[in-house]
């Protein structure tokens, strides 16, 4: 088996059948001994409740989970309540995000950056906890300069971040770049791939379109080719995303953040060709 960590991201499911479902799911990638599961939270703290419900029942399952953690439109307090809360649960483990503005929302709150929000961590907080904190490869999509978005990301490592996470993307040279520009900035911190698995096509083209993530366009072209062939299209994707993991592997990354969108049979699928988990 590979010695690289693996970890996991589910979103809070909105039903009562999600819960169920994401209690299996979570059983069937928990198998394979992941580092942690983090859980995603909406704009502005939508999601909040339904976070902390999502990372509750990981812990009692017996799985590390990490929270996402969105500072935008957040006051000081409200960010020391949430984490007060997770603490007494136990849980010390954060991914620290700036978030998306809530729509409507005139002003950011009085948190600008997520390099921001892991200082008020790392100073209210102590150094009890693991922060994980976002990068983008392809840099990110509001950013203009790219210059400007890997300071940005190197002052979040910084001010105490201990690890990050990339937005997805399939372009293993744009990792390898992203890693190379930030260590000559000082940002010695792990920088851990995530990995979308083709779940759903036409939805990741969506995402990597808003997110200015590129898809090849050779891999777009042949999945657009299959139409609605979905054995083709689970078939080609599981290649893609095989060859693109043992690339990064390779190179040295120094673990693999699936993107499961809830669900466990691809995620499971392609550990088992890489030889990842338990």
């Amino acid at each position: 088996m590979n010695t690289v960590p693996i970890s996991f991201e589910f979103f809070p499911p909105n039903t009562p059948v999600g819960d169920e479902k994401l209690k299996t799911v979570v059983q069937e990638l928990g198998a394979l001994k992941p580092e942690f599961f983090s859980v995603t939270y909406g704009a502005g703290g939508a999601t909040r409740d339904k976070t902390l419900a999502t990372v509750s029942a990981i812990a009692k399952a017996g799985f590390e989970a990490a929270p996402h953690l969105s500072c935008v439109g957040s006051t000081r307090q409200n960010i020391a309540e949430i984490l007060a809360t997770y603490r007494a649960q136990n849980i010390r483990r954060i991914v620290a995000l700036r978030g998306d503005l809530p729509s409507g929302t005139a002003t950011a709150g009085e948190f600008r950056y997520a390099s921001e929000l892991v200082r008020f961590i790392r100073e209210t907080q102590g150094d009890d906890w693991q922060i994980e904190v976002a990068a983008y490869p392809e840099y990110h999509p509001e950013q203009r300069y790219a210059a400007r978005d890997l300071q940005h990301y190197a002052d979040k490592v910084k001010a105490g971040a201990n690890a990050a996470i990339t937005q997805f993307f399939f372009n293993p040279d744009a990792y390898f770049h992203f890693v190379e520009q930030t260590r000559k900035l000082g940002a010695e911190a792990p920088v851990v791939p995530g990995i979308m698995p083709f779940h759903n096509f036409s939805r990741i083209a969506q995402f990597a379109q808003r997110d200015g993530i590129e898809i090849p366009r050779w891999v777009a072209m042949k999945m657009e080719g299959f139409m609605d062939d979905a054995a083709s299209i689970r078939a080609f994707g599981l290649d893609v995303i095989t060859a693109l993991c043992e690339r990064l592997i390779a190179g040295g990354a120094p673990g693999i953040h699936f993107y499961t969108m809830n669900q466990s049979a691809l995620t499971l699928e392609l550990c088992r060709r890489l030889k990842l988990g338990a």
